[in-house]
């Protein structure tokens, strides 16, 4: 059975945002200020110095939350305008996804975390933490971009937003598992749930390029030039994406400081390494666009509890020559094996989310410092099991959902035409050339 509507495509997006408006109407006016999900638990023993800390980590939490909304509205939609007829979509078309996705990212999340006596509270970390999951949405957008449906594009997006804040509930109230950059659930479920619904889609048969249609899937010099504001949008804020949603000042100055260090030495790596890899020593705009991050995604999972800087800018080196080297020879196979993967998310959050999670098995397997234990908000020992397995339950709940949940939405909606991937005219007004 294939959904397809000519006109009013829209339609059931507009009875969605109406199901929560309506939903919403069962919330709380009161705008209480409860911690919960992973970052609820409290580090002090006293209740003046519980309360003096309750304070103290919501200032710096609502200041980070205009810092992360900027990477979710700006930062992710100008990265996404490299490719040369789909900018309208990239930015505009975030806008309108990312928008709804917020709204009921912040539902479900406030339903598994917060939800007593028939109601919930909104508040700014509320709306932090929904901006965060957002996050995981728009990179698995960034996997399927330009060659889905847009009714194709917003199931996915409201399938992926439950299973997300499901996988974040297990990850952090059950298998107590810690990520405060959200490096494993975030950006590695983001990207191979992205990576499994292009499996499920298998969108790279269904759009085998036609001799007598421009190739689109690509990038000009304006496109790619307005796609790097969205890089630096991104690199000046991660720092407090991964430092937002500390347990406490300590850990959120530290993950601060360590995710700078981390994020400049993957940029200069980047260049480094795109260059060496050119037969001419030139470089390659792709890979400054996205590479130049990965050290911000590295460092996310660990990003409070390293106390050496050196050990962020390892880190950042790592994750930049990976992403870059993944560019070059890993998102080439995928194609082969039909799995697109238009912004090459694997590579700026897949493989250094990866490479985050296993990095903090290995220092909480290492270390049984107390002061790690409270930087981390958890008890160290015994934490590096809870950490595999929080990365291996990740990886499961990703692929299993991601690829079943592109299988249903190609066999609902009916797919692009192979002249309509990669472009907007099929849904929007152009202005003439």
């Amino acid at each position: 059975m294939n959904l397809h509507m000519q006109r009013g495509k829209f339609a059931v997006v507009l009875l969605f945002q109406i199901a929560l408006a309506i939903a919403f109407c069962f919330l709380s006016t009161e705008q209480k200020r409860e911690p919960h999900g992973e970052h609820g638990s409290n580090n002090s023993t006293e209740s003046g110095a519980s309360v003096n800390q309750d304070e103290d980590n919501t200032q710096f939490a609502d200041h980070a939350y205009l810092d992360v909304h900027t990477m979710v509205f700006v930062g992710f939609a100008f990265l996404m305008t490299f490719l040369k007829k789909y900018s309208f979509t990239a930015a505009g078309g975030t806008l309108v996804f990312a928008a709804l996705i917020m709204q009921w990212a912040l539902f479900c999340q406030q339903i598994m975390f917060g939800f007593k006596g028939g109601v919930f509270p909104v508040t700014v970390e509320g709306l932090l933490e929904a901006d965060v999951m957002t996050a995981a949405v728009l990179i698995s957008f960034g996997a399927i971009l330009g060659a889905a449906s847009i009714e194709q594009v917003f199931f996915i997006g409201i399938v992926e937003t439950a299973v997300g804040c499901a996988n974040l509930y297990l990850f952090t109230n059950v298998l107590q598992a810690n990520d405060v950059g959200g490096s494993i659930s975030i950006h590695t479920f983001g990207a191979y749930f992205g990576l499994a619904s292009s499996a499920g889609l298998r969108l790279q048969k269904l759009h085998k390029p036609s001799p007598n249609v421009e190739p689109l899937n690509g990038s000009s010099y304006s496109s790619d030039t307005f796609a790097m504001i969205g890089t630096l949008f991104l690199w000046v804020y991660w720092p407090a994406f991964n430092g937002a949603l500390a347990p406490n000042r300590e850990a959120f100055e530290r993950g601060i400081i360590n995710t700078y260090l981390s994020i400049a030495a993957s940029a200069v790596t980047a260049f480094c390494v795109s260059s060496l890899l050119h037969k001419e020593d030139k470089l390659e705009m792709v890979h400054i666009q996205n590479a130049t991050l990965a050290g911000g995604v590295g460092i996310g999972t660990i990003a409070t509890l390293v106390s050496a800087p050196a050990v962020a800018i390892a880190v950042g080196v790592g994750c930049g020559a990976v992403s870059v080297l993944g560019y070059e020879h890993i998102t080439p196979k995928l194609a082969k094996l039909g799995v697109l993967d238009t912004c090459g998310v694997n590579n700026l959050h897949g493989l250094p989310g990866l490479t985050s999670g296993v990095l903090s098995i290995i220092l909480f397997a290492a270390t049984r410092d107390p002061a790690l234990a409270r930087l981390a908000g958890q008890e160290v020992g015994g934490q590096a099991l809870r950490q595999l397995f929080g990365l291996l339950a990740t990886l499961g709940v990703a692929v299993v959902s991601g690829v079943v949940t592109g299988f249903v939405a190609k066999k609902i909606f009916k797919p692009l035409k192979p002249e309509e991937a990669y472009s907007d005219e099929k849904n929007w007004v152009l202005p003439e050339y």
